[in-house]
């Protein structure tokens, strides 16, 4: 599947989410997600998360 149409389907969910879902839910969602997914990672992997998106701010 092409990234177009992810991108498509994404927001198509989010559209139709925020139609029928309340807005804290909402907010609840999008920001335990990302932080759920961050926490389930062992810390050989936060620390090369960390350490990649410290190397991509020094290169600017």
């Amino acid at each position: 599947m092409s990234t177009g149409k992810k991108l498509l389907i994404g927001a198509g969910g989010i559209v139709l989410a925020w139609a029928l879902l309340p807005t804290w839910l909402i907010l609840l969602v999008l920001i335990g997600v990302p932080v759920g997914a961050y926490l389930m990672l062992d810390d050989s992997q936060r620390r090369r998360l960390t350490g990649r998106s410290r190397r991509r701010s020094l290169d600017y």
